[in-house]
């Protein structure tokens, strides 16, 4: 990734993390090729930790609400540690699907996917994929409900 395209994508994730207008927010997070649907909210102090040449490593369906304090984690690793040879860098994909609901100071972990309509309560650290329509909730993230839909 050229140096420019990585100042540029550094510089539109800093105003999506602390802009305080949404609609800016969610502009700089399309920007940085992120897929961000219709009528989304990102709440302040989102952190999205990526590799920075990452591409297609999250997607934001429409009507999502992402609240204040959420980190999404696309990739980690040891970095310069002298434990690298010996662990294993993890990578994946984070799909939130529609209508979903993510609570303040949530924890995504890599390779999740989080169901249509679900809810992760508020400081969940969510380590497995969650059903479409379910609530979740604890560290590690639970199943503690489901959303009814009349």
């Amino acid at each position: 990734m050229s140096l420019i395209r990585t100042f540029v994508k550094k510089t539109f994730k800093s105003i999506a993390s602390i802009f305080p207008m949404n609609s800016v927010r969610v502009m700089s997070l399309r920007a940085c090729n992120y897929n961000v649907g219709d009528d989304v909210y990102i709440g302040e102090r989102l952190i999205i930790v990526d590799k920075l040449a990452d591409k297609n490593c999250l997607d934001i369906g429409n009507r999502v609400s992402v609240a204040p304090g959420v980190i999404l984690v696309t990739s980690s690793d040891p970095n310069h540690s002298k434990i690298a040879p010996y662990v294993k860098c993890i990578r994946g994909k984070i799909v939130i699907n529609d209508d979903a609901w993510i609570g303040a100071g949530t924890i995504i972990l890599p390779n999740i996917t989080i169901g249509m309509g679900s809810v992760v309560a508020a400081g969940a650290v969510v380590t497995k994929s969650v059903e479409p329509y379910s609530i979740v909730a604890g560290v590690p993230a639970k199943k503690i409900g489901e959303v009814t839909i009349n």
